[in-house]
């Protein structure tokens, strides 16, 4: 079997997909499925929309552009505007902060005869996109902006939390969101059906019953794919964490030095490594490396295994306390989101899937 490969287990997806979508149903939230880390897989596109997921979420116009039009598609990087067309052609929703990418998303959507509906962020404290909650007149001047574009329909307001600073989504801040909504509603007389209230660490508040009413979509991705709860780092207990698994093979295994030998200087990646003398041991190399993986965020699947590093290539580990391996054998790996992200965006590594049909192994 061609190796590194990554295995997409779909009934595991589906009962994620299934558990998330039923939460969001109960509390008239609409669930916008993010699949940027699997750069908009087809074969797992299909599955969460047989899940019943209808609005799928992507940063790439290019993975957007692969969607069926049968899908309402939603575009979450802030849109330069020299994309503007592509854009307004190949989603029904962009997430926008500024007057430059509203202009230019109305001049497309007037070229294309379309509507598009853009929902306005706003930024809460984590100081990635958004305008600052405190700054009202520049809020409602972008809002107004929208309003007035011929071509575009001010869909809503949202927030993006965590992914940068590291702010926790709350009552509190969620609850300044319904408010600039609410205000944006009294100001322009338009429904503003839509408040997104951030991402998968907002997940847990939820699961908790304490998403504040007037929150009424969310965007899932890292919990929907890997059931890890993002506000704290641990697994949800209603969730898979076994949907991907991410399989290389042994290329060398020999015993070696723990520490290496010689002056040191940076690495190939410009680091300062340093690494404590442990004695011989057992060393195996396996063929994947940085360009296709994070080794940060991968979990051996035979807890013996320990990973000590990775070059652009390679993959290194100490197998001495491991079962025995041999050159040739395959290691099985959890992917963290950083390690699915690359393994999906890398072409050297194969894509598979089980659970299709009866078990059915696709390419």
């Amino acid at each position: 079997m061609d190796m590194p490969l990554i295995r997409a287990d779909l009934a595991q997806l589906k009962r994620n997909a299934a558990v998330i979508s039923s939460a969001c149903h109960a509390r008239g939230v609409t669930l916008a499925a993010v699949t940027k880390a699997v750069c908009a897989d087809p074969v797992i596109l299909n599955t969460l929309a047989d899940a019943g997921v209808t609005l799928m979420a992507d940063s790439r116009v290019q993975n957007l552009a692969r969607l069926p039009d049968t899908l309402r598609r939603m575009l979450l990087r802030v849109a330069d505007p020299f994309e503007a067309e592509d854009i307004v052609r190949y989603s029904e929703y962009s997430l926008q902060s500024g007057t430059e990418a509203i202009s230019a998303l109305g001049a497309a959507a007037r070229k294309l005869k379309k509507t598009h509906q853009v929902i306005l962020m706003i930024d809460l404290g984590d100081l990635r996109e958004g305008i600052p909650y405190s700054d009202e007149a520049r809020i409602l001047e972008t809002a107004g902006e929208a309003v007035r574009e011929e071509g575009l329909e001010l869909a809503g307001v949202g927030t993006n939390l965590t992914c940068f600073g590291g702010i926790l989504p709350d009552e509190r801040n969620l609850g300044l969101l319904i408010g600039i909504a609410e205000k944006i509603r009294k100001a322009f007389r338009i429904p503003l059906p839509i408040v997104s209230g951030g991402n998968s660490s907002s997940l847990h508040l939820l699961f908790e019953g304490r998403l504040p009413a007037g929150i009424n979509q969310l965007r899932i991705g890292e919990s929907l794919l890997l059931g890890t709860d993002t506000s704290c780092g641990k697994p949800f207990p209603q969730l898979s964490q076994r949907v991907f698994t991410l399989s290389a093979r042994l290329v060398e295994v020999q015993d070696k030095p723990s520490k290496p030998e010689g002056s040191t200087g940076p690495n190939a990646f410009g680091e300062q490594v340093f690494f404590p003398d442990l004695g011989l041991m057992q060393r195996g190399i396996l063929a994947i490396g940085r360009q296709d993986t994070d080794p940060q965020s991968l979990l051996p699947a035979d807890q013996d295994v320990r990973l000590l590093g990775a070059s652009s290539d390679h993959l290194i580990a100490d197998l001495t306390h491991a079962k025995p391996y041999r050159v040739g054998d395959a290691l099985d790996f959890v992917p963290g989101y950083g390690a699915l992200l690359k393994a999906y965006t890398s072409p050297y590594v194969r894509k598979t899937y089980i659970n299709i049909g009866e078990n059915e192994r696709h390419d």
